[in-house]
């Protein structure tokens, strides 16, 4: 059954089935740190490198990439530049190969971090109310990763993927779906969906994740489905992305390149565990 549209504020249309876990309006003047690890992979790299740079105010939260901000990784994700927020972190010992999202062979624990599960569902209604860009050098995306407390149970699914260079004034491609990864039931299915509106105004996006499939709406409006489900516990990434140039040096201007969010809300379901610590 294809969901109905959810209310303008947002949330599921049948609020019954869910409890709300994880809201944040962002209205205060620092970031709370039982919901935020404000990094990005800093395992990988380190907390200096991939801490996110961000303003808070009018109720948004604006993640942002400055001009002078440098690479998160420059040995092995060259001149990438990223403003990260996760609701997770594990790692294993330094120089360890174990740890959340290992993006490249040749990655190993650089930074060991205190394991956090801030919030950790397994299961449930999670969105986004935010403003794309239309920079053709930066992407926004709201993500969930497995904790990975096992290194199969680290597949992604991609709440909303939005690059700038797919924004225009009455569409955008709008990438949604899973990744495997190293995990063996998941199928990679995912896709860049053609949606009319204009990314950079505020529009909510979220997920439907049942034990079955996952559902994926705009808006509140059903867009698609994956017929597929990780059946584990993941977290939340919040992040924009500066891509390098073509010749591979920084990410070209215009600067900051932001990412405003005006809220995020994760509902577990009512008969399922909850994702708090």
């Amino acid at each position: 059954m294809t969901p109905g549209p959810a209310p303008a504020s947002g949330g599921p249309p049948d609020p019954d089935r869910y409890v709300l876990e994880l809201e944040d309006t962002f209205d205060g003047t620092t970031l709370d740190p039982a919901r935020w690890v404000p990094h990005y992979l800093p395992q990988w790299s380190s907390r200096a490198e991939s801490a996110a740079r961000y303003v808070l105010g009018d109720g948004t939260l604006r993640l942002r990439v400055e001009a002078d901000q440098p690479p998160w990784c420059p040995d092995l994700d060259g001149q990438l530049r990223v403003s990260s927020l996760q609701t997770g972190v594990l790692s294993g010992p330094v120089g360890s190969r174990v740890g959340q999202h290992r993006f490249h062979p040749d990655a190993v624990v650089r930074e060991a971090q205190e394991e956090q599960r801030l919030w950790t569902p397994q299961y449930g209604w999670v969105e986004m109310r935010a403003r794309a860009t239309d920079d053709p050098a930066a992407m926004v995306a709201l993500w969930m990763i497995g904790v990975e407390d096992t290194p199969e149970r680290s597949a992604e699914i991609c709440v909303a993927e939005i690059f700038g260079r797919d924004v225009r004034p009455d569409r955008a491609l709008v990438g949604m779906g899973v990744h495997p990864f190293g995990d063996p039931t998941i199928v990679d299915e995912f896709a860049a969906h053609p949606v009319a509106i204009d990314a950079r105004e505020a529009h909510t996006y979220a997920v439907d994740w049942t034990p079955e499939h996952v559902d994926f709406l705009v808006d509140g409006v059903h867009v698609t489905r994956v017929a597929q489900s990780p059946a584990y516990p993941m977290q939340l990434m919040l992040n924009v992305y500066a891509f390098p140039a073509p010749d591979g040096g920084p990410p070209p201007g215009p600067y900051p390149k932001d990412f405003v969010v005006e809220h995020v809300r994760g509902y577990r379901r009512a008969d399922g565990p909850s994702g708090l610590p």
